[in-house]
């Protein structure tokens, strides 16, 4: 794969001054046509040898195109911050939204190089990141996302070369560490690692571009000229037809399985409630809580007691641990972006809480019922939506998912109650009623969301909740069962 890149031929002083003036010139029209269209954003990613001009280029990309419109990001190991949460939660925090373009230099495959090539990571383990990069770049293209991926390629004795020039030079000494050198010890290692996971995440809609970094100027023109022919082929690109999702087939229909008459008597419940806050409020006190976090989602049918549920859980906990995250429709900030942005920069870091009043479920719920989002998009979610709980739960998250369900006698029964009391007018709008008219839309969306999302590290847990009494212990128990067996506790 990189032997084509080895030994290309440098391009003359004339020549490169003569081509450059064009190119800069097609560059930036093609970069404001992106930002006027507002269609899609644009991600290049730089990768590469120590040495083989990642750095120079990025800056020669800063120079040529406008550098107002391009965000620039050097990832090195992660901050304290970022090491509490999956690892790919600070990438998502720099995605840039539709009409903009960001640079990457050092991405997601530098954990898994690096790993590979100093033996921090087996065979399996470096298969699993190859995996989720593959799962998470699809993901940004079935989004729009533009991806181009260069990669600079040196020779070793090119690259022993470079460095040695580079040290040389007062000017450039600085350029080149001692981890550089150390890498270089194991150039043969490295190799044959980065070849290894260019080639599992090489692809049609995201080939990587092999480039010889050894002849500066030829490097230059190689990377602009990949670069504008990206950005023009997309450009230029109709809006094809998407996918025809084909039909699901039918769920189990689990809404009608709950047993709806399971109650409890008011002073059972209120000494209830006392021993499970008590007993929450101490297990996210616990030391093995330290190293964890907790996401709790709540979905329901209107008037289900989402929001009186959620009350009692934040009863029990300091104020300074939780954050209350009501979610309704994306704004136009969060339109811009994948439609998992928005739930990737609330997450939680060790020993927080993040308690979500509605979630990244309503992909599957109302935007699927109310046709917000394309049969293809919603029914693509639901793996997406599994992947993303996965993340969470491999890096240190506790997922507890809860769907309130009500018959629908009782909710009309609540919905009238609010219409009749002034202090919960506010809790009913007409969009409530129209929901209710969709309802068996919205039982098999629920059915569909259950079945296909419901895993072993995130499982969904179904409350009838006509009683809200009843299911507000239920939930104190779940989350506390739940907390118990992730801190240790017994």
């Amino acid at each position: 794969m990189f032997e084509a890149a080895e030994g290309g031929q440098e391009v003359s002083k004339d020549d490169y001054k003569a081509r450059v003036p064009a190119l800069r010139e097609a560059l930036l029209r093609a970069q404001y046509a992106v930002l006027d269209a507002g269609r899609f954003p644009f991600i290049i990613i730089v990768g590469g040898v120590d040495g083989a001009g990642k750095g120079e280029t990025v800056n020669l990309f800063n120079e040529w195109m406008d550098p107002r419109h391009i965000s620039t990001y050097g990832f090195g190991p992660p901050s304290e911050e970022e090491s509490q949460r999956p690892p790919m939660w600070r990438f998502w925090q720099a995605l840039p939204p539709k009409g903009r373009s960001a640079m990457f230099i050092g991405s997601w495959y530098t954990h898994p190089i690096v790993a590979g090539a100093t033996g921090s990571a087996n065979e399996a383990a470096l298969a699993h990141e190859i995996a989720e990069i593959r799962a998470f770049e699809t993901m940004l293209e079935n989004e729009g996302v533009v991806l181009l991926k260069l990669w600079f390629h040196l020779s070793e004795e090119a690259q022993k070369k470079r460095l040695q020039e580079l040290q040389a030079d007062e000017k450039t000494r600085w350029r080149v560490t001692d981890t550089d050198w150390e890498r270089f010890k194991q150039y043969k290692t490295f190799r044959k690692i980065s070849e290894t996971v260019l080639r599992a995440t090489h692809s049609l809609e995201a080939p990587w571009h092999i480039i010889d970094g050894s002849a500066p100027r030829a490097r230059s023109l190689a990377a602009g000229e990949i670069l504008l022919a990206a950005l023009q082929q997309r450009l230029q690109a109709n809006a094809a037809q998407g996918p025809v999702a084909p039909a699901l087939p039918p769920s189990p229909a689990v809404l009608r399985t709950l047993d709806y008459s399971l109650k409890m008597k008011r002073k059972e419940y209120e000494e209830e409630l006392e021993i499970w806050q008590g007993k929450l409020n101490l297990l996210t006190r616990e030391k093995g809580f330290a190293k964890k976090s907790l996401v709790l989602v709540f979905e329901g049918q209107d008037a289900a007691g989402k929001g009186g549920a959620i009350r009692r859980i934040t009863a029990a906990l300091d104020a300074r641990q939780y954050n209350v995250i009501p979610v309704s429709a994306p704004n136009e900030e969060e339109r811009a972006q994948p439609w998992l942005w928005r739930f990737w920069r609330r997450l939680p870091r060790y020993a927080h809480i993040a308690i979500f009043d509605r979630s990244w479920y309503g992909r599957v719920l109302v935007e699927r019922v109310e046709r917000f989002a394309s049969a293809a998009a919603w029914q693509r979610a639901y793996e997406e939506i599994n992947h993303f709980e996965e993340q969470l739960t491999e890096s240190g998250s506790i997922v507890v998912k809860f769907w309130l369900a009500v018959t629908k006698e009782e909710q009309l029964k609540r919905f009238k109650e609010r219409e009749d009391v002034a202090f919960k007018n506010h809790k009913i709008t007409p969009d409530d009623w129209r929901n209710r008219d969709r309802w068996d839309d919205y039982e098999q969306a629920v059915n569909d969301m259950v079945a296909r999302t419901s895993t072993s590290n995130a499982p969904w847990h179904l409350v009838p909740s006509d009683d809200v009494e009843y299911a507000r212990i239920h939930i104190l128990k779940v989350i506390c069962a739940t907390l118990e067996k992730a801190v240790g506790k017994k």
